[in-house]
């Protein structure tokens, strides 16, 4: 397979370069987490505008149905610029798991305000003692008349807050395990919806959902269940990992140019044997992350398409999360120190750059479970 960058993608990756020069620097990137929702709207909609929300969504939903990498370049791009904009949750989660899922009708409702980012859907799925499981769903619901009842707790939603509706996993009354797991699409103003919005590490905004009887039509119930998610997860776990390594790249480059100009006894730290070790060791793991990129696009098959390689693609992807949630984060922990206490500060990028790799290696689920996953696709 060859690993040089398809016309395509170099224009992605250059697109997104050029988005982060013009609009990112450590000061503004501060100003649009401020905000209430965690990034700035008027980026969102500039991004829409390039066509980067319908791109990643197939054909026949207006998109461009970019392959893995076209993913893995854009979203690595999007990772070196530590952009808070979150289109990894909102479209290649949300807008893909309702677009695939939903019926016709449901579908045809929602394509174009999707496709164009005027609006944005975020998946409710993680409740307080599941802990990764997917399958672990206490939320339930209950089947009326032409309606669908929905009661229980969603304690993060990443990219929550400003949705216009969620896709919300519950557990028929009746049914227990992975068989018993349905989605709905509930309205951001459903009644009996209560929205609290919190911080996460990285100064993104999640919400809490408590659902207290919410009732949606019952032609808002999503089709297959859990293989759904199976589905759509392998490619949003792939943006993830490579927006990892994107920003284990910028902060690595910034450290290794600080440690070229910064002196200590009238010598470059650079030229401490110790440290040359660390760096030479993450510099290493740097490249063996972006070899385990490269070989999920083998998974994806010779056309880069997840879908017509479906098991190979999505047992590569959980071992490139798996290994790379590792290395980032022992990354992230060395860059700071050798920054001292400036590594911290927010006039740094070193910081941001930490904390989001702290999110990207534990959402939706920890190293370990994520290794588990890889064990078992490889069965």
């Amino acid at each position: 397979m060859n690993f040089e960058r398809s016309e395509e993608e170099t224009m992605l990756a250059d697109l997104a370069d050029r988005f982060v020069a013009d609009r990112y620097d450590i000061e503004r990137r501060c100003a649009y987490q401020a905000h209430p929702q965690g990034f700035s709207q008027e980026n969102w909609d500039l991004l829409a505008e390039f066509g980067l929300m319908a791109a990643p969504l197939d054909e026949r939903d207006g998109g461009m149905n970019l392959d893995a990498g076209a993913i893995v370049a854009l979203f690595g791009a999007l990772g070196r610029g530590l952009v808070t904009e979150p289109l990894t949750e909102s479209v290649l989660v949300g807008a893909r798991l309702l677009l695939a899922g939903a019926g016709e009708d449901l579908a045809a409702a929602w394509r174009e305000g999707l496709s164009t980012g005027t609006r944005r859907v975020a998946l409710a799925h993680a409740e307080p003692s599941s802990r990764g499981n997917a399958a672990w769903v206490e939320t339930h619901s209950e089947a009326g008349p032409g309606t669908v009842r929905l009661s229980g707790i969603k304690h993060c939603v990443p990219a929550g807050v400003g949705a216009d509706a969620f896709v919300v996993s519950a557990r028929t009354a009746t049914s227990g395990g992975s068989d018993g797991v349905g989605f709905y699409l509930v309205p951001a103003d459903a009644p009996g919806l209560t929205l609290t919005p919190w911080r996460m590490i990285d100064g993104s905004v999640a919400a809490h959902l408590a659902l207290d009887g919410v009732t949606v039509p019952a032609d808002h119930a999503l089709s297959d269940g859990l293989a759904l998610l199976d589905q759509v997860m392998p490619l949003a776990d792939l943006a993830r990992a490579a927006e990892a390594v994107g920003v284990m790249q910028r902060i690595f480059d910034e450290t290794l140019e600080y440690l070229r100009t910064r002196s200590q006894f009238n010598t470059p730290l650079g030229r401490f044997q110790a440290i040359q070790h660390r760096m030479v060791a993450h510099y290493c793991a740097l490249e063996q992350s972006k070899a385990l990129l490269n070989l999920a696009l083998v998974g994806s098959g010779d056309g880069g398409d997840p879908a017509s390689h479906a098991h190979d693609f999505a047992h590569a992807v959980a071992g490139a999360r798996a290994f790379i949630s590792e290395v980032s984060l022992a990354l992230g922990h060395d860059m700071i120190q050798f920054h001292g206490g400036m590594g911290v500060t927010d006039e740094l990028a070193i910081g941001h750059g930490h904390k989001r790799l702290v999110l990207l290696s534990r959402w939706p689920e920890e190293p370990l479970a994520k290794l588990d996953r890889y064990a078992g696709l490889a069965a």
